[in-house]
């Protein structure tokens, strides 16, 4: 089969690219080397739409990190994922950094956001937490927080239920272009098409290289870690909290999330390995170290875990998106980093009025699947509500996951909603299932058997993430332990 187009990385840009592409009359292939989509920088990110401010004015990242603001709210109404608009505050501790915050609200009001700084009088009323010794800080109204999980998962459901192809566990290794036809080899198979999208974020100009030789722009893995506090009674912030940005980035971060944890991070880093995330206790020290110091207490107590992940940070020190110099129809996106979630549904907009439908001149589809998937979390409901779902499916009454609430029903829903079979961790990342305190030491066995048998498989095949990531590696009554 010739597919009209080829995209070549699940995480947020490929899955909203696809999205719209879907919309038309075409034949898509998304082509993604984990075995979940949105499981790199698309997941392991601080979840914040970006309001626009920081980024240098007249840069790809400041252009499309405004217009991709704006476009979130619609869009996670579209797609039932949770969105809240809560502002940040970037802030300050002298005079010196008071003439800073001037500066970023010249920046915004070039870029086009509204900001305004605000006096420790007015700032002590809103965030009672922070540290006295902050006098100040820039406010941007227009920043928010968002499930970066569910955004990806739930446009992929959107894009496959109107036509989209989806190759998950599959890595790009060779590319070549004859006859007008890119020619695209993976681990596992061969596919044929008329144009390709390179979203393949820290890999792009990996894959970018396999078309140009001498593609100049090479990306250098940057690591964030992050701790994880337990969901707070009461908020720790109300806003996501910055320091002054740096040379290295938008420095240690206090950011609430959509589920009401907090998050406390990232480093930034440069790494040499674009595989490695792993996490070491230096540089978490350092970490709270930082964020310590912009806080009045910080519930260390309540650290449930710690993650690290990488952007993909470019050499041009901007997003790249352009066609390759000899194939108009071979698009890179190149140094996708911080804000490009933030920018994601702008890029996507980008790409398809300026290459995909140009390039293409694909007809508009009649008949568009509207997107219908509901997450039904019992635990919001009402009694008379919860007592109606569970009387007509007791599965909803059964609940798995104590720490977050899940139940049975919830989690076979779920599966069913999928467009291609879930790992143990792809189903965590939608459900939040062992995201709590235990991280899944109570539910995970409940959950490896719901998954087994919704997939008609044995529990030992039931995978956590990656190829060979068996949670499990035998009964342990079977007779190869027999002797044993």
């Amino acid at each position: 089969m010739i597919y009209d187009l080829i995209i070549i990385g699940g995480g947020v840009i490929g899955a909203l690219i696809s999205r719209l592409a879907s919309r038309y009359d075409l034949s898509i292939l998304l082509i993604e080397k984990e075995n979940d989509v949105g499981n790199g920088a698309s997941s392991a990110n601080s979840a914040i739409v970006h309001a626009g401010y920081d980024p240098l004015p007249n840069t790809n990242k400041a252009k499309f990190n405004v217009l991709g603001n704006k476009m979130f709210p619609n869009l996670c109404a579209e797609l039932n994922v949770p969105l809240k608009e809560i502002g940040s505050l970037t802030i300050a501790r002298s005079d010196e950094e008071i003439n800073t915050l001037h500066e970023l609200a010249k920046r915004a009001k070039i870029n086009g956001v509204d900001v305004e700084i605000i006096n420790q009088e007015e700032l002590n009323k809103i965030e009672p937490n922070l540290s006295d010794d902050v006098i100040g800080a820039l406010y941007a109204k227009s920043a928010k927080i968002v499930n970066p999980f569910l955004l990806v998962a739930n446009a992929i459901i959107d894009a496959a239920n109107n036509g989209l192809k989806i190759a998950l566990g599959e890595k790009v290794i060779q590319i070549k272009c004859e006859n007008n036809l890119y020619q695209i080899q993976t681990t596992k198979n061969q596919y044929l098409g008329k144009m390709v999208i390179n979203a393949a974020g820290i890999y792009s100009d990996e894959i970018a290289r396999m078309l140009d030789k001498d593609f100049p722009i090479t990306i250098t893995p940057r690591k964030g870690e992050y701790f994880v506090l337990d969901k707070q009674n009461k908020p720790l912030v109300n806003h996501v909290i910055f320091p002054l940005p740096s040379i290295k980035g938008k420095g240690i971060l206090i950011i609430p999330t959509t589920s009401t944890n907090v998050l406390i991070g990232p480093s930034s880093e440069f790494s040499s390995d674009k595989d490695d995330v792993s996490t070491d206790k230096l540089t978490l020290d350092e970490v709270l170290l930082n964020a310590s110091q912009m806080l009045k207490t910080l519930p260390l107590k309540d650290n449930i875990r710690v993650f690290s992940g990488l952007r993909p940070t470019p050499s041009n020190h901007d997003f790249y998106l352009a066609s390759d110099k000899n194939h108009s129809s071979f698009i890179n996106l190149i140094g996708i980093e911080s804000p490009g979630l933030a920018s994601s549904p702008a890029l996507a907009n980008e790409v398809l009025a300026q290459f995909i439908l140009p390039i293409l001149n694909p007809k508009a589809k009649d008949n568009i699947v509207p997107f219908k998937k509901k997450q039904l979390h019992v635990y919001l409901l009402n009694n008379d509500e919860a007592t109606k779902i569970i009387k007509e499916n007791p599965l909803y009454g059964k609940i798995i996951c104590n720490c977050e609430k899940v139940s049975e029903g919830e989690i076979i829903d779920e599966l069913a909603s999928s467009p291609f079979k879930l790992t143990f961790k792809a189903l965590r990342k939608r459900l939040r299932i062992g995201f709590g305190k235990c991280q899944g030491g109570f539910c995970a066995p409940k959950v490896v058997n719901i998954m087994a048998k919704y997939y008609h498989t044995s529990p030992l095949n039931i995978l956590y993430d990656q190829d060979d990531s068996n949670l499990l590696m035998a009964e342990t009554k079977c007779e190869a332990f027999s002797n044993e």
